[in-house]
């Protein structure tokens, strides 16, 4: 008010405002208008604030203070200088290198945002020495990209880079708009816009990586940049190094700030909660908060905290409930039986957790509830908890589901089972025994009485009659069906594969082992010591001292995982073979195993689009068997021929490929003649499916692998270039087009394809430019053409244009096409990348792209996506070894 400045405005054009009311302890008005209220902050209440180590640097009170979290000795570096507009400081980056610090102001206009820089002397920082006087510039947010180079981006999105004497070293320019930017480790910076963030290289130039993740407003890294926390307004992102998005929580309050634990784990705030998100994508609640509060680092069980009067605040939390789901996710299966014994973990939240992560055996050894304990011994097959927790509950669908789930293992030995033998083997007495115990009275003497046992269908009426029951009527006329008799009667239960323990169960069952007194165990030492003089050769076979059992630090048996909770495994078939072992994306094809297959050719190719592969997919698993006839009336039976066959058969047989490079050969020279009739639509069908088929071959040498990896490279020059001159045709023809046109031909010249088509481009772009008085690039043309040895009569052609253009050797136009320069062909513009300019390759044919199409399905394969990292082309036996 003393300036008489404004810092903002709210309006509303066609509403009067009538009435202002101040919050009595927050910092929120409330303004009244015509058609209802609204609800707006003076000044922002979050403190700029900053954590180095152990060090948390911040901002009260005009002052940047430096808090130990170690000693919790706080004090005061450096009066900070006041702003324009007495704004509160936006946010502040620190240099440990130099001691420097920046602070940057922003406002609704970006004019007015500045970046102070001060740096800070070791007197100083020490606790004494003047106080050094900041340099300030415009910009909208600054962070350090060096020990002593800083970037800022200034109002009108331009990236500079500067020194410690804040003087403007150079600047980044880039093509895309940018809202922020966030330090990403030395030479690199995160740039941010409404629709995604992307890592940038500042000496290179380039967009190494991006993810789509809308409005972040701010970056956290984990200690060592393994991680990054991407806050944005409602939504917490957890991002990896390359930018991979690992797992996305969606809140319905602001999400405020948050710290990373020193086990991976991001802890975070909310207008009213204390959260945390595991980066295998579990999340949940900590505490909940009286007041906002922002994390500055976690220690132990103890959050350290700014309030929104800037003062360090300690909150205490409960970290085992994200400790306990971090060590199941990492195997450390100690630590979670530990924390199952000694802290109070059951709940809901926590048995349905280890149901959804495969763990039900777990929750089963501490759960009390009999209905829930049922449902886990169902799920995880213990049907003798079940049966004890069936008999509790007494509830006629627990049985139901106990007696399907007996079914399923084979305990065919129960009521129902009974009755249905009986009935399918015309055993009349184990009818009627079996309805007798389950107190069907009436049905077991009208079975006996039917039947002709009057022994047993008098005693049943004298059971019924005593009770007070009427006795059913018999049919004079019904005879007993006897069905065919069983060769073999089923009389046990199914035998049941022997299961051992699992990793918890063995932890679970392991106790404190009994010890003897320290004299006993001296005199019994002395007793019977073993004679170490004696030289005796121990059978090991025979005293079964094979193998030695290893024990852990704690005592327990260290026994592979694996190995504990092994299950018989079912039987492979013959196609299965040793295409789980192998990395030929062939092997796994053939045997039918098209996921893995697609999972291979994501990894190797980064492949995403899967479905142009289906048709090849069923032809090369068709090709790797033959078919026979056996028994009549019985279907066919299959062989599956083996490539290896003399060296192994069973789990190392490979199976046979029919596809050969000589074929893919075969089917290039058909593309090849389809170019040259012009029929280019055809050809590059057939292009595509060619350059889909060598991902499926096998070979078996060095050589042959280099002519697939060749393959590839002349189906994508040939389908750059048809695609492109395909477009080129689609122009429009009119003048405006003409400039186009002629660009679009000169880069076709520059395709790798075979001297019978560079011919016919150079005539195509040789008649062009001549056309548009492109006589000096046409003259090249013609040179160019001459070179490849053309037929007579077209050299004699090509001989007089180029005698004309050599006369005015001049461009009529400016074109964008540069001969002497190198480049590639952008796959989607259609226009040149010179060298030196950023590209991104699609990983499977190698197609260029500028770094804007970086994510997107390339246009020349159309099922890898551009810019993805992969390991590359395996189609030969010695590159499929693990």
């Amino acid at each position: 008010m003393q300036k008489r400045t404004c810092l903002h405005t709210y309006r509303h054009d066609n509403d009067r405002f009538w009435v202002l009311a101040a919050h009595p302890t927050l910092n929120l008005f409330a303004a009244g208008h015509d058609n209802g209220m609204m609800v707006f902050k003076i000044e922002r209440e979050r403190p700029a604030f900053c954590v180095h180590e152990n060090l948390v640097f911040y901002v009260k009170d005009r002052q940047l203070r430096r808090l130990d979290l170690t000693t919790n000795k706080d004090v005061a570096l450096v009066q900070l200088r006041g702003t324009k507009l007495t704004q509160p400081y936006y946010s502040l980056h620190y240099n440990p290198a130099e001691n420097a610090f920046l602070l940057i102001t922003r406002t609704a206009l970006p004019e007015h945002s500045t970046c102070d820089m001060y740096k800070v002397p070791k007197e100083t920082v020490s606790g004494g020495g003047e106080a050094p006087e900041g340099k300030r510039s415009p910009g909208v947010a600054a962070v350090w990209v060096a020990r002593n180079r800083f970037a800022v981006l200034d109002k009108n999105q331009q990236i500079t880079i500067r020194d410690l004497s804040n003087r403007e070293n150079r600047k980044i320019e880039q093509n895309i708009p940018i809202d922020d930017i966030f330090y990403a480790g030395t030479g690199l910076l995160l740039l941010k816009n409404n629709e995604s963030v992307q890592l940038l290289d500042i000496q290179q130039k380039r967009i190494l990586a991006s993810a789509k993740v809308s409005k972040v407003k701010y970056v956290i890294w984990s200690k060592n940049l393994e991680y990054a926390a991407l806050l944005s307004k409602h939504t917490l992102t957890l991002v990896t190094r390359k930018l991979q998005i690992l797992c996305s929580v969606q809140e319905s309050t602001r999400v405020k700030s948050g710290a990373w634990e020193e086990g991976g784990v991001f802890l975070y705030t909310t207008s009213n909660h204390i959260k945390y998100a595991l980066t295998a994508g579990d999340y949940g609640i900590i505490r909940t908060l009286d007041v906002p509060v922002y994390v500055l680092a976690v220690r132990g069980e103890s959050l350290y905290c700014l309030n929104r009067e800037a003062a360090p605040v300690e909150v205490p939390i409960d970290p085992t409930e994200y400790r306990f789901k971090l060590a199941l996710i990492n195997r450390r299966y100690d630590e979670v039986l530990n924390m199952v014994r000694s802290a109070n973990l059951v709940g809901q939240s926590i048995i349905a957790y280890l149901q959804k992560k495969g763990y039900p055996e777990v929750a089963l050894h501490f759960v009390k509830d009999e209905k829930t304990r049922f449902g886990l011994a169902l799920e995880c097959g213990n049907l003798e908890i079940a049966l004890e927790a069936a008999k509790v509950l007494d509830d006629k669908a627990v049985w139901h589901a106990l007696g399907e789930a007996a079914l399923l293992q084979g305990n065919h030995q129960d009521v129902n089972g009974h009755y249905q033998t009986a009935l399918l083997l015309g055993d009349v007495g184990e009818r009627i025994k079996v309805l007798k115990e389950v107190g069907q009275t009436s049905l077991a003497y009208l079975t006996a009485a039917t039947h002709g046992f009057n022994e047993e269908a008098e005693q049943l009426k004298g059971e019924l009659l005593a009770r007070g029951q009427s006795l059913p009527p018999v049919e004079p006329n019904a005879r007993l069906l006897i069905p065919p008799p069983p060769i073999k009667r089923m009389e046990d239960n199914w035998p049941l594969l022997t299961m051992s323990r699992g990793p918890f169960d063995a932890h679970l069952i392991t106790g404190p082992l009994p010890s003897a007194t320290a004299g006993k165990a001296s005199r019994a030492a002395a007793a019977f010591a073993h004679n170490d003089d004696e030289d005796v050769d121990v059978a090991g076979d025979a005293w079964g001292a094979g193998e030695l059992v290893m024990l852990d630090d704690e005592g327990n048996p260290d026994i592979d995982e694996e190995e504990m909770h092994s299950v018989a495994s079912e039987g492979v078939e013959q196609e299965g073979g040793g295409w789980d072992v192998c990395l030929l994306v062939a092997d796994h094809v053939a045997a039918g195993a098209f996921d893995s297959a697609a999972r291979l050719l994501r990894e190797q190719l980064g492949i995403i689009r899967i479905e142009p592969f289906k048709q090849l997919f069923l032809t090369a698993c068709a090709r790797s068997r033959t078919a026979y006839e056996g028994l009549p009336g019985a279907g066919p039976n299959f062989a599956y021929p083996l490539r290896n066959w003399q060296d192994g058969a069973g789990r190392s047989g490979l199976p046979a490929v029919g596809l050969h490079l000589g074929d893919l050969a075969a089917r290039l020279q058909t593309c090849y003649h389809l170019t040259t009739s012009g029929k280019f639509t055809e050809a590059v069908e057939k292009l595509r499916l060619l350059l889909l088929s060598v991902p499926l071959l096998v070979v078996d040498s060095k050589q042959e692998t280099a002519e697939a990896q060749q393959l590839i490279d002349i189906c994508r020059e040939y389908l750059v270039g048809l695609l492109m001159e395909c477009a080129r045709k689609e122009l429009p023809k009119i003048a405006e087009n003409a400039k186009r046109n002629a660009e679009m031909a000169a880069y076709f010249t520059h395709c790798q394809l075979q001297p019978i088509h560079q011919i016919l481009t150079l005539r195509t772009a040789v008649n062009l430019f001549f056309k548009l008085k492109q006589m000096k690039t046409c003259a090249s043309f013609c040179k160019r053409l001459l070179e490849l040895g053309p037929k007579p009569e077209i050299a004699a052609q090509i001989r007089k244009v180029l005698t004309v253009t050599e006369k005015d050797p001049t461009d009529a136009h400016e074109l964008q096409y540069d001969e002497h320069n190198p480049f590639v062909i952008c796959s989607r513009t259609f226009k040149p990348l010179y060298r030196g300019k950023p590209q991104v390759k699609c990983p499977f044919c190698g197609a260029s792209y500028a770094p804007d199409f970086t994510g997107e399905l390339c246009g020349v394969c159309e099922v890898a996506e551009v810019g993805r990292d992969a390991v590359g082309l395996k189609v030969s036996t010695f590159q499929s070894s693990r």
